[in-house]
């Protein structure tokens, strides 16, 4: 939600959708070494219909087209926009544009930041399935034939298949009367419940980087779950098996698997090197600052291992990891874009 230049958040009361909360100006692009490249997060700035959210979504990007930076292409996108002119002005020129007054922004609380894995049963009586699917490539592997599977479950399927934000997939709109054979294919082919696994990983995104990204600077997609599994022996040690913690690897600073607002990040630097991000929301509503530049591949768990470790036994009762490197002091607290590179440590830029 925060990381887009335009979100609406669904606002229901009652148990019935009234509307959506209206949030501009977010987006993860950066540029390494330039500073004034950053990372933004959206402004939520007031509160629409549903009847008028395709108009203000129109009106938006007239703003933008008619207010937006076209001189230089690092400057052009709508966060910059937002930033230059203020949320207050951008809401009164959006009010503008509609003809209309927004209303005022609704009380809202994120309770969780992911996908509701496994089975859940709708009040039509159809189920459906989410599977986590690692980094969103759907392949077969010697060991797990997740294609092949999921092609003999579509032969099948009456429903349909979705896609989610965070990479992974929900079989959806399974009738009665299908469920058993799609949990039998299931089994034969070991499309396993997706609460096996750590809850690190089921909290962890990555970019296609390289081979197939001309923009990365280093492995991304490919990297990931080796990491995941060296820093699962940490979290294990811990018992943070079942906590959930962002983690997110990008093999460039384009932000394309929103690192900038995880509790953990890594941008990729050069070939097996990569920029470690600490103190992002878990919401994703705040930006994570840089905790140490240019890390080797290798030295990342020992990196992390003592501040995983200190969380698990210093915590406050439902701290955040992103929330406990801030205040025990890792990182500086990261407000808005313009602050991405303020307050760095000087021992952030030395080599780890």
């Amino acid at each position: 939600i925060y990381a887009n230049c335009l979100s609406f958040i669904a606002i229901v009361e009652d148990g019935k959708l009234i509307g959506y909360n209206v949030a501009v100006g977010g987006g993860m692009g950066s540029t390494h070494g330039n500073e004034a490249t950053y990372p933004r997060i959206a402004d939520v700035i007031g509160f629409c219909t549903p009847e008028q959210v395709v108009d203000v979504a129109e009106k938006v990007v007239l703003v933008q087209r008619d207010f937006g930076d076209r001189t230089d292409r690092k400057h052009s996108r709508f966060k910059y926009t937002v930033d230059d002119h203020g949320p207050a002005w951008i809401l009164a020129k959006l009010n503008e544009y509609l003809g209309y007054e927004l209303g005022p922004v609704r009380p809202f609380v994120f309770d969780d930041n992911g996908d509701r894995f496994g089975w859940v049963d709708d009040k039509n009586g159809n189920s459906h399935l989410t599977l986590f699917i690692q980094g969103g490539r759907v392949l077969d592997t010697d060991s797990y034939p997740l294609l092949t599977g999921l092609r003999e479950i579509a032969k099948i399927h009456d429903g349909d298949f979705r896609l989610t934000a965070n990479q992974n997939l929900i079989i959806a709109n399974i009738s009665p009367a299908k469920r058993p054979a799609i949990e039998k294919l299931l089994a034969q082919y070991g499309i396993k419940d997706s609460h096996l696994k750590s809850a690190l990983r089921l909290n962890s995104l990555a970019c296609v980087s390289l081979p197939t990204c001309g923009l990365a600077l280093a492995e991304a997609e490919r990297y990931l779950p080796d990491l995941l599994t060296e820093l699962e022996e940490v979290i294990e040690e811990n018992g943070l098996r079942h906590d959930a913690i962002t983690i997110r690897m990008t093999g460039c600073p384009n932000g394309c698997a929103r690192p900038f607002i995880s509790e953990i990040a890594f941008v990729g630097r050069a070939p097996g090197k990569y920029n470690l991000y600490l103190g992002g929301g878990f919401a994703g509503q705040r930006l994570s600052k840089l905790y140490r530049e240019s890390v080797p591949a290798e030295s990342i768990k020992n990196l992390l291992a003592p501040i995983i470790t200190r969380y698990a036994k210093e915590r406050n009762a439902g701290e955040r990891f992103g929330d406990f490197c801030i205040r025990a002091g890792y990182v500086e607290a990261t407000v808005q874009g313009g602050d991405f590179h303020k307050n760095i440590k000087p021992e952030a830029l030395a080599k780890a």
